[in-house]
Order: C-alpha cells, then structure tokens, then sequence
C-alpha cells in the first residue's frame, strides 16, 4: 500500500518477491481497522455503519420490554463497544458524522424523544459521551498513557510563558499528520483548561476531572471543544 494525499500522485512502484509482483491495493485490514491509502477512514467507518444500525434497531426492539438501566447496559454492550474501537484513530474523519447521526437515534430510542429536538441533555443525564466528546476523552487518555513520546514547549526553548508547560507541536504542513493521533492529540490537550491540565501526572485523577468536564460540556463537535476557552 502506496500513501498519498489529494495533491499527490501515486509512483508507480514495482516491487518484487521471490520473482513475483506485490499486488499493490488501495485498503487493508489490520487489526480491526480498515486502512485506505488517502487516511481518510471513509471506508472503516462504512464497516462499522451496519453493525452499528444493527444496535439501534436493537435496542428499538427491546425498547418496551427493559428499564432504563438494562437499555444503558445495551447501549455499552452493543454500540458503545464498535463505535469506541481505535476510536483515536478515526474520530476526526469527516465521515464520522454518520456514527453521531446513529448515536443520536439510539438515544432517542432510549429515551423516548423526539426526532427534530436536540437530545444534549439527555447526553448529561444519561451520563453519555456524544461522539466527538468520546473522542476527545479517548485521544487524551492515550497522550496521558504516552508522555514519553511526548515533548513541552518548555524542553524546546527556556522563553518563560504561559504556554510553557503545553506539549510541544511538531511543525509539519501536512493536513494528514496535523489531523493524525499525534499532532491532534498535543491540539486537544493544549485547549484543556489548565486546572485539568495540571492533573495530567495522576492519570486517575485527570481522567475523573475530564471525565466530568465533558460529561457536563457535552461537546456535540469539535469546534465546540476548541471554541470553549475562547
């Protein structure tokens, strides 16, 4: 598989083992995730879409039978699962919309509402992460679980300000590495309130005040998340 991005060319390589060609292939699987040359997750999110729409017409079903509780224990089991997995990965991706679209019907199945109004506050009483909130608390998680790999604006230079203890971002042009794990992650985390930031050395702790952050904030986009200390 041959990279490229939307100013790029694919090179026509002919690459060989034991005198046969390597096919070359426009996507993968690999552990659990579909891999397109272009990154752009269009054809990961597509396989998860069905499975997906399966959970909802699910919990549709069962709807008038099970409490509130058993349908939250449903959500988790069914749809929170799939659409949580290497969430990091691809939770950016324009195509993402589609899985918030479906997280959004599952919801209002949950709780009888209806299908025009926005659903944001039953996200906070159910104690549910809108997807782009998920992605957030699932992005950060991983840079807290990898500060080795992971530089401070402070061991780049010795300029005393107040973006000194921030992670350092790597200067790149590249729309594809700006809105990949790395550099997305170091975004995120700089536009975390500092009371939160400065809990990052206890990975425990900083994982209940974040927690409770977004539970609160309910972020339906990201835009909402990096608007919110403006």
């Amino acid at each position: 598989m041959q990279f490229v991005n939307k100013n790029s060319s694919q090179i026509d390589l002919n690459i060989r083992h034991k005198n046969e060609k390597i096919a070359k292939i426009c996507t993968t699987k690999f552990l659990g995730l579909i891999l397109e040359n272009t990154l752009s997750w269009k054809t990961h999110i597509g396989n998860i879409v069905p499975k997906l729409s399966s959970a909802t017409f699910t919990t549709r079903t069962v709807k008038p039978y099970l409490s509130l509780d058993s349908l939250k224990m449903i959500y988790y089991s069914y749809f929170h699962s799939i659409m949580t997995y290497r969430i990091i990965f691809w939770g950016n991706s324009y195509y993402s919309t589609t899985i918030f679209r479906l997280q959004n019907r599952t919801i209002r199945i949950i709780v009888e509402f209806g299908s025009r109004d926005s659903c944001r506050e039953y996200f906070k009483k159910l104690k549910i992460l809108p997807l782009q909130s998920q992605y957030i608390l699932s992005l950060l998680l991983f840079v807290i679980s990898n500060r080795n790999y992971f530089k401070e604006n402070s061991d780049t230079h010795s300029i005393d300000s107040r973006t000194k203890s921030n992670l350092h971002q790597p200067l790149d042009n590249s729309s594809i590495y700006q809105k990949g794990t790395y550099c997305y992650g170091i975004k995120v985390f700089s536009n975390l309130p500092s009371q939160i930031k400065d809990l990052s050395v206890n990975k425990n702790q900083f994982r209940c005040a974040l927690e409770n952050f977004l539970y609160f904030h309910s972020f339906y986009t990201l835009d909402e998340y990096f608007n919110y200390n403006k």
